[in-house]
């Protein structure tokens, strides 16, 4: 099996390093937020932005993950969440908005590139959909985990759908013929409308009711 840089998309890849940035730094103010310590913030981070990509490289074989191949992975995950403990508020106050839109974004951009990488390495559409969605979920199911909350995709919440949603765009516009950027556009930029509107409106899934 080809390395995903050869074997993938730029675009993929491009979007794989800047979701992990993004994530890192949104896992990082997670950590901020729970009162974890330096070396806490700094695996929190990790995990968010890598958990997901690994989970995606295992389901298609692309072993070792290239999160663990390629240096740039750890390198920036581990710089962008140094970076956000250091800039962190004297107060230590982590607004919530800035960490639901850097949520959002990581959300869609491994929504993009898990979905980007399972067509590339020539898998179903449908199954690009599912793995586009592990890909952006799995690293804020680690970090909630390792934060003993239950994970966000298991609330009643436009989180998974989000991404599922993300995905299916991005595969139905290259099945219309659009270029692979504008069908990237496209797909993020709806994970990305649906999570913020999802938490700005309140909107839920059906939730089981309590007896």
């Amino acid at each position: 099996m080809r390395d995903a840089p050869e074997k993938s998309s730029r675009l993929s890849y491009a979007a794989d390093l800047a979701g992990t940035t993004v994530f890192a730094a949104e896992g990082a103010l997670a950590a901020i937020g729970g009162h974890l310590d330096l070396f806490g913030v700094l695996v929190l981070g990790f995990a968010t932005a890598l958990g997901g990509g690994v989970a995606r490289d295992v389901l298609i074989g692309a072993i070792p993950p290239q999160a663990l191949k390629d240096w740039r992975y750890t390198a920036i995950a581990l710089a962008a969440a140094a970076l956000t403990f250091l800039l962190q508020s004297p107060a230590g106050k982590v607004p919530f908005w800035l960490i639901v839109g850097l949520d959002a974004a990581g959300l869609s951009l491994f929504a993009v590139a898990g979905t980007e990488k399972a067509l590339a390495f020539g898998l179903s559409p449908f199954i690009a959909t599912l793995l586009g969605t592990v890909t952006g979920v799995g690293g804020g199911t680690i970090r909630d985990v390792l934060l003993s909350q239950v994970p966000v995709i298991l609330r009643v919440d436009i989180y998974a759908t989000a991404a599922l949603a993300g995905s299916v765009v991005l595969v139905g516009s290259r099945a219309l013929g659009l270029p692979p950027k504008a069908a990237a556009l496209a797909g993020g930029l709806t994970c990305f409308a649906l999570r913020i509107m999802g938490v700005w409106q309140h909107w839920q899934l059906p939730g089981s009711s309590a007896s």
